[in-house]
C-alpha cells in the first residue's frame, strides 16, 4: 500500500484523557486521513519534556516537522501521552516519577487508545527514558505491542559518557526534591553535550518554546534510575520485534551496551539501526528524515511467511 505524504495536508488534532488510579493522563491524537489504516502508533517522550513538543513539534518551513503529521500522512493514527508530572498529566503526587511510572502510564494510554479505538496491539515507540518505559511496558505487556521501536535506547550504561556527567549531578538534583528545574539553557544542553551543529538553532528554539510553555520543571525519577538503577529491563523478557535506533554521536549509550541488549533480545525479528549524523533527541535533528525512514520501514515491514 502506497501512500506517500502530502506536504499540503492538514493533521487535526485531539485531546483525549484516561485515568491511572486517581492520577489522570493527557493523551493527544492525531487519526491519518487514509481510509485503509496501516496500524496505531503510541509515541513515548523522555525525562526532560513532554509529548507534544517532541512528537507534534510545529516549525514553519521545515516539512513534516511533527511525526505525528508525517505518520499519520503515511496512513497511521497517531498518539502520545504525557507521563505523570509532565505539560498537562496530573502533577499533584510529590513522587520521582520513575521509570516503571512511566510504564504504568503506558498500560494505561494503551488501554484506553484500543479501547476507544477498537484496535489491536500498537505500534511503540520510545525515545530516551522514553524507550526505557516503553521496553518497560512491552515486557510487561507483550500482548498490547505489535511492534518497538527503542531511540537512544540505554541499558546498563556502561561506557555512557552522558551518564557519567549525570552521575556527577545527582546529588544537587536529588537534594532538591522530586522535581528539577528546567529552561531554555537546558534545552540547548541537549543539543550541544555530544556533538554540536547536528540540529538547526531555530528548531531547538521552537522546540525550548514549546517545551517551557508547557514545565519549568520535571521529574527527577528518570534521572535516578539511569544514574543508580540500570539495567531496569531484561532484553531475553522482550518477546516482541524489536528495533534498536542509536545515533552516530549519541553519548547516553555506548555501542557495546546496546549490542549486548540487542543480543539477548529473543525475537529473531529485530534490528539495530546506527543513524548518521544524529545525536540525541533524534526528531529534532537535522537528519530527522532519516529517523522517519527507518521507522516507517520498520513499522510497515511484512509479516514473514516462513518463520521455521
Amino acid at each position: 500500500m502506497n501512500m506517500p505524504a502530502s506536504a499540503g495536508e492538514t493533521i487535526a488534532g485531539q485531546e483525549h484523557w484516561t485515568n491511572k488510579g486517581d492520577v489522570r493522563l493527557f493523551l493527544w491524537e492525531k487519526r491519518t486521513p487514509h481510509p485503509q489504516k496501516r496500524g496505531t502508533i503510541l509515541f513515548v517522550h523522555g525525562s526532560s519534556m513532554a509529548s507534544t513538543p517532541t512528537f507534534d513539534l510545529q516549525v514553519p518551513g521545515r516539512p513534516d516537522s511533527s511525526a505525528m503529521d508525517y505518520f499519520a500522512k503515511q496512513g497511521f493514527d497517531t498518539w502520545c501521552v504525557d507521563m505523570e508530572g509532565y505539560g498537562r498529566s496530573d502533577k499533584k503526587r510529590d513522587i520521582p516519577c520513575d521509570i516503571a511510572t512511566g510504564a504504568d502510564d503506558c498500560a494505561a494510554a494503551s488501554e484506553y487508545i484500543m479501547k476507544t479505538r477498537n484496535c489491536g496491539p500498537l505500534l511503540v515507540y520510545g525515545i530516551s527514558s522514553g524507550a526505557l518505559r516503553a521496553a518497560m511496558f512491552a515486557e510487561r505487556h507483550p500482548e498490547r505491542v505489535k511492534r518497538l521501536a527503542l531511540d537512544a535506547f540505554v541499558w546498563t550504561g556502561e561506557g555512557s559518557p552522558t551518564l557519567a556527567e549525570r552521575r556527577k549531578k545527582l546529588p544537587d538534583y536529588v537534594k532538591g526534591g522530586n522535581r528539577r528545574p528546567i529552561d531554555r539553557a537546558f534545552v540547548y544542553s541537549i543539543f550541544n553535550r555530544d556533538h554540536p551543529g547536528t540540529a538547526e538553532e531555530r528548531v531547538i528554539d521552537a522546540f525550548a518554546e514549546a517545551i517551557l510553555k508547557l514545565d519549568d520543571s520535571v521529574p527527577i525519577g528518570t534521572y535516578v534510575d539511569m544514574c543508580t538503577k540500570l539495567p531496569v529491563v531484561n532484553p531475553e523478557k522482550i518477546t516482541v520485534p524489536t528495533l534498536v535506533m542509536r545515533g552516530q554521536w549519541d553519548g547516553i549509550a555506548s555501542f557495546e551496551d546496546l549490542i549486548r541488549f540487542f543480543e539477548k533480545l529473543p525475537n529473531p525479528d529485530k534490528q539495530f539501526a546506527v543513524m548518521p549524523g544524529i545525536s540525541h533527541a533524534s526528531m529534532q535533528q537535522k537528519n530527522y528524515d532519516i529517523v522517519y525512514h527507518i521507522l516507517l520501514s520498520f513499522f510497515t515491514q511484512p509479516e514473514p511467511r516462513y518463520r521455521g
